[in-house]
């Protein structure tokens, strides 16, 4: 089959065979199509779409593009977690020794972030030690010995998903539901995980701004989840302001021991309650979502949580005195304080800027290439619905160059909306597809 005939059905609207798909991704994998050819194709489903066969035919060949990893010989369903990402999401770094601690096996595989922050990877860099540069062998030794591993995603895994994405960036074809939903995917499928969770935020600081297109997304992960045989459901959350506390890399870090503690923000504690009571039910251990959640609080309150966090980070050749001394992590150099200027209540807080203001103090990438300050980021002490007088403090700012705060600083003040009545609160949990 041609790569024109394959180009030009899917321009004049036609579904395209999986065996198409197939051959397509397979050739420009192995560099058999030009990267003008595979731009075109691009834009032709940029335009016309796919339906649910064509995605998860997609999903599969970039899975198979690559190395991919294999769990059947184990008892237990492995589950993985996935967030389309915002500001200030630490829920993995709670989520996998909360998984371990309930019985379930989680084997997760993350990238380094771009955008806000960086991604769990560079978190988990702050504590001295800990690898995430296993090889294939280690983390899977580690999910059957110990329930429980995660390692930086490896350019063999998911090949054709990487040459894809950079010609999608060149070519402004990344908004495309199915190219998104694939990429996601193909990159779980590869990592062997037969239960998923997806977390799709909505929102001012989300990917997908709005909750229809979050929704849309959110069902077409699943029905891909489904269809190449793993048990997928999905969240779908707010991401109107920032989630929890903090926004950084070492003091999300923080805030994620401190909810390990059974201590954490009410808002980040709530959303990794519900995303356990579904990866609970993923791996086939709790169905019934009020007693999952049940059990999730009681092993952040009586240490469990946090004593599977110190065996993470024993496994994974990290300091695991770090857990109880937390300190031992470091502390940034220089430090901002950004008062009120008015009172009333905050009625809005734009996470997309609050974001962009932790990029400002480096904390987060604007290329992949870029290096990020571990220790930047930004403590909030007020959040929406809250009260607020004049000369009350909204948060302290942190880097390690004075010279980044003053920007950072300007650029945050504006997040910030207040009234004089008592807002709404808006939702987390704005929909679920189970």
């Amino acid at each position: 089959m041609r790569v024109q005939d394959i180009i030009s059905k899917k321009r004049d609207g036609f579904s395209l065979s999986p065996e198409e798909i197939h051959a397509f991704i397979q050739k420009f994998t192995n560099g058999g199509i030009p990267d003008y050819q595979a731009a075109a194709w691009l834009m032709a489903v940029f335009i016309r779409g796919m339906d649910e066969k064509e995605t998860a035919a997609l999903t599969d060949s970039l899975a198979a593009s690559g190395k991919m990893l294999d769990f059947s010989d184990m008892d237990n369903t492995v589950v993985d977690k996935h967030s389309t990402g915002g500001v200030g999401d630490k829920t993995t770094l709670i989520l996998m020794p909360l998984m371990a601690a309930a019985g379930a096996v989680m084997g997760k595989m993350s990238g380094r972030g771009l955008g806000h922050t960086g991604g769990t990877i560079d978190k988990l860099s702050c504590i001295p030690g800990f690898r995430t540069d296993l090889t294939d062998s280690e983390f899977i030794n580690l999910v059957r010995e110990n329930g429980l591993a995660i390692m930086g995603q490896t350019p063999q895994m998911t090949p054709a998903d990487g040459k894809l994405y950079a010609l999608r960036d060149a070519t402004a074809t990344v908004e495309s539901i199915p190219l998104i939903a694939s990429s996601v995917m193909s990159k779980k499928i590869a990592a062997g995980a037969k239960g998923i969770v997806l977390d799709v935020k909505a929102g001012s600081g989300a990917f997908m701004r709005d909750e229809d297109d979050a929704i849309e997304l959110a069902r077409v992960m699943v029905s891909i989840g489904r269809t190449l045989g793993r048990r997928t459901h999905a969240l779908i959350t707010s991401m109107e302001q920032p989630l929890g506390n903090t926004v950084g890399n070492h003091i999300e870090v923080l805030e994620a021991l401190e909810t390990l503690r059974g201590e954490g923000p009410a808002d980040l504690t709530e959303l990794c309650l519900e995303l356990g009571a579904e990866l609970l039910a993923v791996s086939g251990l709790e169905q019934e979502n009020s007693r999952a959640r049940q059990l999730l609080q009681t092993l952040l309150i009586d240490g469990s949580a946090l004593q599977a966090m110190r065996s993470l980070v024993a496994a994974q050749g990290g300091d695991a005195s770090v857990i109880d001394y937390p300190e031992k992590i470091g502390e940034p150099k220089y430090s901002e304080t950004i008062y009120s200027n008015t009172s009333g209540y905050i009625s809005s807080i734009d996470a997309r800027i609050v974001g962009r203001s932790a990029v400002l103090l480096g904390a987060g990438r604007e290329k992949k290439e870029d290096l990020i300050d571990l220790f930047a980021g930004i403590r909030l002490y007020k959040k929406i619905g809250d009260r607020v007088r004049e000369g009350e403090p909204l948060a302290d700012l942190f880097a390690n160059a004075k010279d980044k705060l003053v920007p950072a600083t300007a650029n945050f003040i504006t997040a910030y909306s207040f009234r004089n009545t008592l807002p709404k609160t808006p939702p987390l949990l704005l929909a679920r597809i189970n």
